[in-house]
């Protein structure tokens, strides 16, 4: 700029007053950013830059302007009003109604004319714009204006300052409005951070990758940081891996992205590997949200191993000529450490983590971890000194590791209790470790869909239960151990010896009453609409009581209506709950401490055969009379009731809840001669269940 200053400072000067209430009685946009106490921060910033000015004074006009708030969370110091300013400018008026679709872009005002990203998103009350990572407020934008030429100006409110991706003024050779690669070759220069990128610009380089980061259109690049790339990890990326972390024809930023939802990456090309990546997040704190990208290979060649690999985005929402970058702890798809070592990594996070700025200005912050995400079961763990927990996740081969999320080991009386007594809680941790056994959710959904349900675990006298809901495209697997049901968050995480899947709870810590786990699991569904007709399901919640309740499974009640198909559907019409809450007292037991299988089964072994080659059967008093009954256990720790002649199997024994145990059964304890359906189709009971409801009818 050749003029001098005071000749700068009056054409500047000229030009506010052309912005900022030039015309007599028509407000301008300018005069709109001024009356707004929202908008005092970025208004500052406008009356600094003479360009911004100019544009207003002469130009069509889009403004994106941030509001007071969103300056709070900017951290970047822009030296140049103009270039702050100037980058949340386009001279197309735009309504938000004319924003284009989703990847499309608007070229800004800036040197170089760097493009603003839009994405369109949809909800269950509103729909929302966004232009980069910052959000529209739609509520508070469409304001319109027309200046004396019948240029049209709008402006925009947003919640997020718009930041652009240049090189300083002090920098030699600038770059003003790079590609990915370009991000990648002058990065010294184009981000303020302590982060290099020298390994992954390497490797692109020498497999001839470039122009994946060159490619016109919108895309989105994950840029491992040099600190990923420890204990010889950079011998590992190969062509294939450098494909897996570029999405093409998509330019997504995180707060517009939705979680969990996976996008093709451009390792698809062939039938030997296919991955995509998706983004995900943690809640630290009311405060805190950790974002993370996973990269999912679904099939495996050999070489990439199938499975789960998360890593932390330590910066995000890089734009860029051809779409956003982001920069991440470590590389995608890369397997290189054991299900101890993932564990062991969790640990060392969150001891940094307090002093993590100050040794990011060091320059010497460990960023190969995942994020902290299981750092309270590695806690646990070291707390029960198990030592021998760990060298068996170290030196075992095909494991699944069940691992409780952060969240899951909130304040709990009960679960403190047990983590407190270190025995009981080595139980609880081997129930979490399947041997031998590689359980990808495919292979889940394929034991669900199996005769044998149940998956052996450490602790032999705990089996793990699946189940699987499908909504859609919505899959949800759900884990149970102990009578916990934890459903599982993130599935699939890879390591060289196994998998590991996060869930929402501790396994083995009970939390329901005996009430609460039989209205909230589907696969007792039956017996629960049976106890809610009568009033039965009631008592269930008391919690000053033991119950032992033997629950019969939908599927049992099935087979049952198989065998007598008039008599169990009369049993659920509402007019016969007296006769379905006499058959359900014959499966309750109200006693001082409740019966496990295991304790049932050593009352049965202490009873002999009486004179006629017979075992005694043991008596326990339910709410209606005794029920007379002998368990056996079989070699693979399965148990089977004989009741009454009939060999009942235990489908899922020990369901422990607060206020007592669940045994899921494979039949109802129930006989031909129990119910009977006349002619006139009433219901009738056998002569002793008659007895009963008489005596019971005249105790009222």
């Amino acid at each position: 700029m050749g003029a001098s200053k005071p000749g700068m400072f009056l054409v500047l000067g000229l030009v506010l007053v052309g912005v900022f209430g030039g015309r007599i009685g028509a407000q301008t946009i300018g005069d709109k950013i001024r009356n707004d106490p929202d908008l005092s921060q970025f208004l500052a910033l406008l009356e600094r830059s003479e360009l911004a000015n100019i544009t207003l004074q002469y130009k069509q006009a889009t403004i994106f302007a941030p509001i007071n708030k969103a300056f709070q969370t900017h951290s970047t110091t822009e030296e140049d009003p103009n270039t702050l300013v100037l980058y949340h400018m386009t001279t197309i008026p735009k309504r938000t109604t004319q924003l284009g679709t989703s990847y499309s872009s608007l070229y800004s005002e800036l040197d170089g004319n760097p493009p603003l990203w839009i994405t369109h998103t949809t909800g269950n009350y509103h729909n929302d714009i966004f232009v980069n990572n910052a959000r529209l407020l739609v509520s508070q934008s469409d304001i319109q204006t027309s200046q004396k030429n019948g240029n049209i100006q709008i402006l925009h409110k947003i919640d997020e300052v718009l930041v652009p991706t240049r090189s300083s003024r002090s920098v030699q050779q600038r770059v003003y409005n790079p590609t990915a690669y370009d991000f990648l070759e002058y990065y010294e220069s184009l981000i303020i951070h302590p982060h290099r990128l020298r390994y992954f610009r390497q490797k692109v380089q020498q497999n001839n990758k470039q122009d994946i980061f060159k490619t016109e259109g919108g895309h989105t690049f994950f840029i491992p940081v040099d600190e990923g790339f420890k204990d010889g990890r950079a011998d590992l990326i190969d062509a294939k891996i450098i494909d897996g972390h570029v999405i093409p024809k998509k330019v997504l930023f995180t707060a517009p992205t939705k979680k969990d939802v996976p996008f093709q990456t451009l390792a698809n090309g062939d039938n030997n590997v296919r991955v995509v990546i998706s983004f995900t997040q943690e809640t630290r704190n009311p405060n805190t949200i950790i974002n993370y990208v996973k990269s999912h290979t679904l099939l495996s060649d050999g070489k990439h191993s199938q499975g789960v690999v998360l890593s932390e985005i330590v910066k995000a929402n890089i734009p860029v000529k051809n779409g956003v970058v982001h920069l991440i702890q470590k590389p995608l798809m890369v397997v290189d450490n054991n299900v101890r070592q993932l564990l062991e990594k969790q640990m060392d996070f969150i001891c940094n983590i307090g002093n993590k700025n100050m040794m990011e200005e060091a320059g010497d912050v460990d960023n190969d971890k995942d994020g902290g995400i299981l750092s309270s079961f590695v806690k646990a763990i070291n707390d029960a000194d198990y030592k021998e927990f760990y060298n068996t996740l170290e030196r075992s081969q095909d494991i699944t590791l069940f691992v409780p999320c952060n969240n899951a080991w909130s304040d709990d009386f009960t679960l403190n209790s047990i983590i407190s007594n270190k025995n009981r809680f080595k139980d609880i941790l081997k129930m979490h470790l399947v041997g031998d056994n590689r359980l990808y959710v495919d292979r889940i959904i394929n034991i669900v869909n199996s005769k044998d349900k149940r998956v052996h675990t450490l602790d032999p006298r705990n089996d793990l239960y699946f189940n699987v809901v499908t909504s859609g495209t919505n899959r949800t697997v759900t884990v149970e151990g102990g009578g916990v049901n934890a459903t599982v968050i993130q599935p699939d995480l890879a390591a060289t010896n196994g998998i590991i899947h996060v869930i929402d709870r501790v396994l083995g810590v009970p939390y329901t009453t005996v009430y609460d786990k039989l209205q909230t699991d589907y696969s007792l569904n039956y017996t629960y609409q049976l106890g809610k007709q009568s009033g039965f399901n009631e008592q269930l919640s008391d919690t000053t009581k033991k119950f032992t309740y033997f629950v019969p499974r939908n599927r049992a009640w099935e087979e049952a209506s198989v065998d007598h198909p008039s008599a169990i559907k009369k049993l659920f019409m509402p007019e016969y709950y007296y006769h379905a809450t006499s058959i359900l007292e014959r499966h309750l037991v109200i006693s001082d401490e409740p019966y496990t299988m295991e304790r049932i089964k050593q009352l049965s072994s202490g009873r002999e055969e009486n004179n006629f080659g017979k075992r005694n059967d043991i008596h326990l008093p339910t709410v209606r009379g005794e029920l007379h009954l002998f368990v056996e256990e079989t070699n693979d720790h399965a148990f089977i009731i004989h009741w009454k002649g009939e060999r009942i199997p235990v489908f899922r024994p020990n369901v422990a809840c607060t206020n007592g145990v669940i045994h899921v059964i494979d039949a109802p304890f129930l006989q031909d001669g129990d119910i009977r359906v006349s002619g006139a189709s009433s219901l009738h009971f056998a002569p002793h269940l008659i007895m009963i409801l008489v005596a019971k009818w005249l105790l009222l």
